[in-house]
C-alpha cells in the first residue's frame, strides 16, 4: 500500500508544474473574459502561446501532456450532463433533420476541401467537425482520437483559433441580419443554434434578440445547439472506429502494438452522463456545476495546447486551413438559411 501511495505521489509531483501552469493560464483567461468581455478559449490560447518557452523544460512536459489529453477528454465527457432526450424531442423532426443535414454536409465538405487543397484527411475531419458541431470542443475531441502527430496538433490549434474568431464574428453579425430580415425570435434562435460554432456565442447571439421576459430566441438557440453537441458523440465514435480499424497481427506484433480502444472511455462517459441527465437523476445545481467544470477543463486543455505550440509551427500551415474553415462556415449558414423557411 505504501509503495502504491509513494508511486502516486511521485506521479502527482511530476504532473504538478505543467498542470499548475495550465490552471493559472485558465484562471487568467477567465478573469480577462469576465471583466473585459471576449472569448475565454481564445484568451487561454493566446496566453498559452506566450509561455511556449516553458514547453522546452522537461519539468513542465508531463503536466502539459496530461492537460492536453486526460483533462481534455474529461471536459468533453461532462458535456453529456447538459443534454437530455426530451430537449432533442422538443425540436421536432424537421429541425432535427435540418441540423443533422447541416452537420453531415459540413463534415463532408471539409473532407472534399482537404482533398481539393491536397491536405491530409485528418485536417478535413477536424475542420469539418469543429464548424459543423461545436467549435473548439469538437476540434479537440476529434483530434484526441486521431494519430497524435505534431502536424495534427498544429492544425487543431489553428482550427481552435479560426472557429473561435469566426464564431465571435457570427455572434455579432447574425443577430443584425436576423433583425434586418424580420425573422421571428424562434426562427432566429434556430438559425443561430444551427450555424454558430461555440455554445457561449450561440447563447449570446440569442440574448441579443431577447427582450425583457421574452427569451424565445435564446432558448431555441440553446436547445438547437445542444442537439449539435449531442452529435459530437456518434461522430467522434465513428471517426475513432474508421481511423483505428482492427488489423490482423501476429503474436509478436500484437504484443508490441499499442492498445487502441474501439470506443474511447470518454465517449462512454458522455453517453452515461447524457442518460443520467435524461433520467433526472442529476440535480440541476450539480448539472450546472458540471457544465462550469467542463468549460474550465476545456480552457485548461486549450492552454496546454497553446504552450506546446509555437507561432512558427502555425505559420507552416499556410492559408489553406483558413480557407477551409471559412468555406465550411459559409456552407453551414447557407444550409440553415435554405432549410429554415421549410420549417415555418
Amino acid at each position: 500500500m505504501k509503495v502504491i501511495a509513494l508511486a502516486l505521489l511521485q506521479h502527482l509531483r511530476a504532473l504538478a508544474p505543467g498542470f499548475l501552469l495550465c490552471g493559472v493560464i485558465a484562471l487568467s483567461a477567465t478573469f480577462v473574459a469576465e471583466h473585459y468581455g471576449g472569448p475565454q478559449l481564445l484568451y487561454a490560447l493566446l496566453i498559452g502561446l506566450a509561455f511556449h518557452f516553458l514547453s522546452r523544460d522537461t519539468k513542465f512536459r508531463p503536466g502539459l501532456d496530461f492537460c492536453g489529453k486526460t483533462v481534455l477528454r474529461a471536459g468533453v465527457a461532462l458535456l453529456g450532463l447538459r443534454i437530455t432526450f426530451s430537449q432533442i424531442q422538443a425540436l421536432g423532426w424537421g429541425t432535427g433533420v435540418l441540423i443533422a443535414l447541416g452537420v453531415a454536409s459540413t463534415i463532408g465538405l471539409g473532407l472534399l476541401l482537404a482533398r481539393w487543397l491536397r491536405r491530409p484527411v485528418n485536417e478535413g475531419l477536424i475542420s469539418g467537425c469543429s464548424v459543423g458541431i461545436c467549435g473548439a470542443s469538437a476540434a479537440l475531441a476529434v483530434s484526441s482520437v486521431l494519430p497524435q502527430t505534431p502536424e495534427n496538433e498544429r492544425f487543431t490549434l489553428l482550427a481552435v483559433v479560426g472557429v473561435t474568431l469566426m464564431s465571435t464574428l457570427a455572434m455579432v453579425l447574425y443577430p443584425l441580419g436576423a433583425h434586418a430580415l424580420g425573422l421571428t425570435p424562434a426562427q432566429a434562435g434556430i438559425f443561430f443554434g444551427a450555424t454558430i460554432h461555440d455554445v457561449a456565442q450561440v447563447v449570446a447571439a440569442g440574448m441579443m434578440l431577447s427582450d425583457a421576459g421574452n427569451t424565445a430566441a435564446a432558448d431555441s438557440a440553446t436547445v438547437v445547439k445542444l442537439f449539435r453537441v449531442m452529435l459530437l458523440m456518434p461522430v467522434v465514435l465513428l471517426v475513432s472506429v474508421l481511423m483505428h480499424p482492427p488489423t490482423e497481427l501476429g503474436d509478436d506484433e500484437a504484443a508490441s502494438a499499442p492498445s487502441v480502444p474501439l470506443v474511447p472511455g470518454f465517449l462512454l462517459a458522455f453517453i452515461v452522463f447524457m442518460l443520467l441527465a435524461t433520467s433526472s437523476l442529476v440535480p440541476s445545481a450539480l448539472a450546472t456545476g458540471a457544465s462550469t467544470l467542463s468549460r474550465g477543463l476545456l480552457v485548461a486543455a486549450i492552454a496546454a495546447a497553446g504552450v506546446k505550440t509555437s507561432f512558427e509551427d502555425l505559420f507552416k500551415l499556410g492559408w489553406t486551413p483558413v480557407l477551409m474553415l471559412l468555406g465550411e462556415t459559409l456552407w453551414i449558414a447557407a444550409v440553415a438559411a435554405v432549410g429554415l423557411p421549410l420549417l415555418f
